[in-house]
C-alpha cells in the first residue's frame, strides 16, 4: 500500500480567559500584521510554531510568557486542531510566510487555555498590541481560531466543575458574591437563583467573609470575600450539584 504521510508544522495557540469590571467573560486577542487588510480585522489568538528543543507544554508557558510577562501561569491542555485546510485561506498563507520566513502548507495546533486577572498589567515582549474582548464581541478570526474559542469555552465549564478552585484565578483577591455569581454563571451558562448561590457558598468555610465592604457604590454596598485555597484542599466541595 502507498500511503500519503503529511509534512507538518506543529504549533501551539492559548486561549486566555479574563473576568472584567463590568462581570463580562473576555478573551485576550493580539494583532497581526497582513498587507490590504485593515488592522482592526487583524485580531488573533496568541500563538507560535514549536521550537525543535520544545515540549508542547514549554512552548504554550513561552507564547505566554511573551504575550503577558508573567513567567508561570494556569494552563490547560484541551483540544488538537488538525484540519487540512484550517490554514487554506490566502491572507493566512501570506502572514505565516511572512511570520516564519518559510512556505507551511499544512499546520497542526495544540490548543490551550488558560486564566489571567484582567486587572494584571499585561508587559508584553512580543506583540505590540494585546487587548480583552468580551466573549460575546470577538470579531471574526484567522484560522480556525474562533472554533477554538467555542471549543475552549466547553473545555473551561468541565474544569470549573471538576476544580471549582480555578474560578478564583479569574477574580480579584477580594470579591463579592455577585460577582462570584455572575463568573460562575458565565461560565457554566446555568440558571441559578442567586440566593440559593449565595446560601449554599455561605456554608463553604473557603470562602471567608472580610471586614470590607463596597463604597462609593450607587446600589447596597456588599461584604467583600476571599477564597482560602489551603481551606479548600482540606474541603473540596462542589459548587453546585
Amino acid at each position: 500500500m502507498n500511503h500519503n504521510f503529511i509534512h507538518t508544522y506543529v504549533s501551539v495557540d492559548c486561549v486566555v480567559f479574563g473576568f472584567d469590571h463590568e462581570n463580562r467573560l473576555n478573551i485576550l486577542l493580539v494583532q497581526r500584521h497582513v498587507d490590504d487588510i485593515p488592522l482592526e480585522k487583524q485580531r488573533k489568538l496568541p500563538g507560535s510554531l514549536i521550537f525543535s528543543d520544545e515540549d508542547v507544554d514549554d512552548a504554550a508557558q513561552r507564547v505566554l510568557h511573551e504575550l503577558t510577562g508573567i513567567k508561570k501561569m494556569v494552563l490547560k491542555q484541551f483540544r488538537c486542531f488538525a484540519d487540512p485546510m484550517r490554514a487554506s485561506n490566502v491572507h493566512d498563507i501570506t502572514w505565516m510566510d511572512k511570520e516564519y520566513n518559510h512556505h507551511i502548507d499544512r499546520i497542526i495546533t495544540v490548543a490551550y487555555l488558560s486564566l489571567c486577572k484582567i486587572d494584571h498589567k499585561i508587559n508584553s515582549t512580543k506583540y505590540d498590541t494585546v487587548d480583552w474582548y468580551p466573549i460575546d464581541e470577538v470579531p471574526v478570526l484567522p484560522f480556525d481560531h474562533n472554533k477554538i474559542i467555542s471549543e475552549s469555552l466547553i473545555e473551561i465549564r468541565k474544569w470549573i466543575e471538576s476544580d471549582f478552585s480555578i474560578i478564583f484565578e479569574l477574580l480579584p483577591k477580594r470579591f463579592t458574591i455577585r460577582q462570584l455569581y455572575q463568573l460562575y454563571s458565565a461560565l457554566s451558562e446555568r440558571n441559578i437563583d442567586i440566593k440559593n448561590f449565595h446560601k449554599k457558598i455561605s456554608s463553604f468555610p473557603y470562602i471567608v467573609p472580610l471586614d470590607e465592604i463596597q463604597k462609593d457604590v450607587s446600589h447596597r454596598a456588599a461584604r467583600y470575600y476571599r477564597f482560602d485555597a489551603k481551606i479548600y484542599k482540606k474541603n473540596n466541595t462542589k459548587l453546585i450539584k
